[in-house]
């Protein structure tokens, strides 16, 4: 039996789920500390879920057509996916009951590790900031429907009147971005497993039918990808026969096939050729189909669920309207969920009213999906007052002070080649080697250390007005003496300062540049607990003074040791804000790099001899069409050496890449041409060693030792091994010894021991080699 509900003319994909003031974020760590129960964790949610709802019917959207997504998460969506199936990675097994089911601490324990037993691998979710989870899938697997959870959360949702949609992430994107299994025989893939998993999911549906739920979402957004390492033939294969068995379950909801993030291309009529109901179209970042009509009701995802930006409502009803032309069943939708921004603008106190108006955060885009869908069942004339509302707000915006700077464009334009260059890296190296006198396996931080409660009070107090600006910056260089004290006595080669005055690696930044706004409620989750405040770049970017020369100086001050200067990268800086969408990114990133560029120089002439410019977001913001990436590696690259090339041969430049695949974007990473790269490399065991051996990679870099995303202290043994990996492959004087990312989310006592540990295991193996 399938449900012949009709789709609803109007939805999203998803909504935030840490809620307004950061609750389930709060109440999760309360959980972790122990202050709370299990029992007071699940009511908080509960809560949180509930005001989504009412939330979602006030914007628009309707109390009982399944237009409202049941999308909650405690800690991420494909760790939800991996738990409902059964596949827990066997080094888990302990926490797993007789019928299958992992209780939820033991779920949080496969997100965050305990004792020798390291947490799942994390990466980032195709082209956003967001962080999933990734499952381990092997021959041993035993699928099985172990966790109702979802069930439960659709059942709560009935009970309150409500008739939700159920979303879990589809079969063929789940096995796609899973990893095979530590022993799992070489050239064995997760997606061959697609067959044992497709009755698991078809139990869930029978199960999601069985409480009321008339329609169930499943996410498939690997089938847009090309960076998926999977043949695509394969994965048109596999989407057939996951949707053919799905369609032909005996009870089941209606089906619809979510694909954000690009077009779905080839795997359109892959679809629709399939039993299917719907499938939802991304149409901000992908394009209209053309020679393509169907059945099916298409969703068209032309509300921007990944930016910030209020947008051109005409012309997404002009595409909705287009749509049509190729299903005589159209719906309006999100592009993405909108679990990318934050949850509404009007909660934004400290924003002048011109900026709020060219902004739609989670709660207008609702309202904007509600719009639109009135549009499509009444006529275009039943909106006509809102298309034109948005439409003079979009030209207000383009023609407002401060979005182009004439000043700022003629340099951009008279740049050259030579701006773009540095010199021989032989020549720079034997510089820098005189200049630092650095040892055999050199250990460094990536920067930040502990954020303590006190660090944070001290900040807020200053924005109150409580204490005054002396006052604060002797209270940052108070903890500044502590950090340098701690990493001397630890025995680091180079010290940082450990950036206690910095809220956020980009917000820091932003507060300090021309062209940005930064929020007061903004959060957006990154993964797990963690939670950032993407800033808006909405104009030209220029810095008009400097910025971390003053704490960088200080630092040096207070030891003979070589001071790490340490930047945001421009690629960096535009994928974690909400950047403007009225020029190309290459612009936007080259106006970036030269505000860099002479922060950089400033640094040099102020004596600090090496700098650290962090492109984290190198690998996330790589289009996921392979004929987008020359040209997105191309001025990514470019912007890079924009802000890196004006210093002196011994000014030694660092750069630090975490948690994507990296072996996708070796080349460009080398192409950087810093003197010293440090890298995630300890959750994954040195995975990336291979990709840097065949790359020929000849200047420094630091495969990371220690995974900070986790509260698990690593011991010497394990870092001993992981340094040993790198020595394997690595030619072994271009090796540095640090951890995985910034340590802010630490606390002090697991970063001293932690640190202590990697010391120990450096002083080891230079012992070893004799050094």
């Amino acid at each position: 039996m399938t449900s012949t509900t009709p789709f609803p003319t109007g939805t999203i994909l998803g909504y935030p789920r840490i809620g307004r003031r950061r609750e389930l974020k709060k109440a999760v760590e309360a959980f972790w500390a122990g202050k709370i129960s299990v029992d007071e964790l699940e009511a908080t949610a509960a809560e949180l879920r509930a005001a989504t709802r009412e939330r979602l019917v006030s914007l628009g959207l309707g109390r009982s057509d399944s237009s409202i997504p049941e999308s909650f998460s405690y800690y991420d969506q494909v760790l939800d996916a991996a738990v409902t199936v059964g596949a827990v990675p066997t080094r888990f097994e302990r926490l797993v009951g007789a019928d299958g089911s992992v209780d939820l601490a033991g779920y949080f324990t496969i997100a965050r590790g305990e004792g020798q037993d390291t947490p799942a691998e994390m990466t980032k979710w195709f082209d956003s900031n967001y962080h999933y989870l990734v499952p381990e899938i092997g021959p041993e697997t035993v699928f099985r429907f172990a966790s109702d959870r979802l069930v439960r959360e659709v059942a709560e949702a009935t009970a309150s009147g409500y008739r939700t949609r159920p979303v879990i992430v589809g079969p063929v994107t789940f096995l796609l971005l899973s990893k095979p299994s530590v022993g799992a025989p070489d050239g064995y893939q997760p997606l061959d497993r697609l067959d044992d998993l497709l009755p698991v999911y078809a139990e869930l549906l029978a199960a999601l039918t069985a409480v009321g739920a008339e329609w169930v979402q499943l996410d498939e957004p690997a089938l847009v990808s090309e960076s998926i390492d999977s043949p695509r033939d394969a994965v048109l294969s596999a989407t057939t026969r996951a949707y053919e068995a799905l369609g032909a379950a005996a009870v089941r909801p209606s089906i619809f096939v979510a694909a954000p993030y690009a077009s779905l291309d080839d795997a359109l009529p892959v679809l629709a050729a399939t039993p299917v109901e719907a499938i939802g179209l991304d149409l901000v970042k992908g394009d209209l189909p053309s020679g393509f009509t169907t059945d099916k009701v298409l969703v068209g995802g032309v509300v921007d669920g990944h930016n910030v930006w209020r947008g051109d409502l005409a012309a997404a009803f002009s595409s909705l309207e287009s749509l049509r032309g190729l299903s005589p069943a159209v719906a309006v939708s999100t592009s993405t969920s909108l679990f990318h921004v934050p949850h509404d603008v009007d909660d934004e106190p400290l924003l002048e009213d011109w900026l709020k108006s060219w902004l739609a955060f989670a709660d207008q885009k609702v309202a904007q999906v509600a719009t639109l869908a009135k549009g499509l069942t009444e006529g275009k004339a039943a909106i006509q007052a809102e298309l034109d509302a948005a439409t003079d707000a979009l030209a207000a915006r383009h023609s407002a002070a401060g979005v182009r700077d004439g000043a700022v464009r003629e340099r951009a334009a008279s740049l050259t080649a030579a701006d773009f260059s540095r010199g021989d890296y032989a020549a720079r190296l034997a510089a820098q080697e005189e200049a630092l006198h650095l040892p055999f396996l050199p250990t460094t931080t990536i920067g930040s250390f502990p954020q303590t409660g006190d660090i944070r009070k001290t900040r807020a107090a200053l924005v109150r007005g409580d204490i005054s600006a002396e006052e604060y910056t002797e209270a940052m260089r108070a903890e500044i003496r502590r950090v340098v004290e701690l990493q001397e006595q630890i025995g680091l080669d180079v010290i940082v300062h450990g950036e206690p005055e910095r809220n956020d690696m980009v917000q820091y930044f932003a507060e300090n540049l021309d062209g940005f706004a930064v929020t007061q409620n903004g959060w957006v989750q990154s993964y797990g607990s963690r939670c950032t405040r993407p800033s808006i770049l909405w104009g030209d970017v220029s810095r008009p003074a400097p910025i971390t020369v003053e704490w960088s100086t200080y630092t040096q001050s207070l030891t003979d040791k070589p001071v790490k200067g340490m930047l945001t990268g421009p690629v960096t800086i535009l994928a974690w804000s909400f950047v403007r969408d009225d020029q190309p990114l290459r612009d936007t990133a080259n106006q970036v790099a030269l505000a860099l560029r002479d922060e950089i120089e400033d640094l040099e002439a102020a004596g600090i001899g090496i700098i650290q410019v962090d492109e984290p977001a190198l690998r996330e913001l790589l289009p996921l069409k392979k004929k987008d990436h020359e040209d997105y590696l191309d001025w990514s690259v470019g912007s890079f050496r924009l802000a890196t090339a004006g210093v002196e041969d011994r000014t030694q430049i660092h750069t630090h890449l975490c948690y994507s695949e990296f072996g996708v974007v070796i080349d460009a990473i080398n192409r950087l041409d810093a003197d010293v790269t440090s890298i995630e490399a300890a959750r994954s065991k040195m995975e990336v060693v291979p990709d840097i051996k065949r790359s020929g990679f000849g200047r420094g870099i630091g495969p990371g030792v220690y995974d900070i995303h986790s509260p698990r202290v690593p011991s010497i043994e394990e870092v001993s091994e992981l340094i040993d990996i790198a020595l394997g492959s690595i030619p072994e004087r271009q090796v540095w010894v640090n951890p995985d990312c910034g340590l802010k989310t630490r606390g002090y006592d697991e970063t001293v021991q932690s640190l202590s540990n990697v010391l120990a295991a450096t002083r080891a193996a230079r012992e070893k080699a004799g050094v």
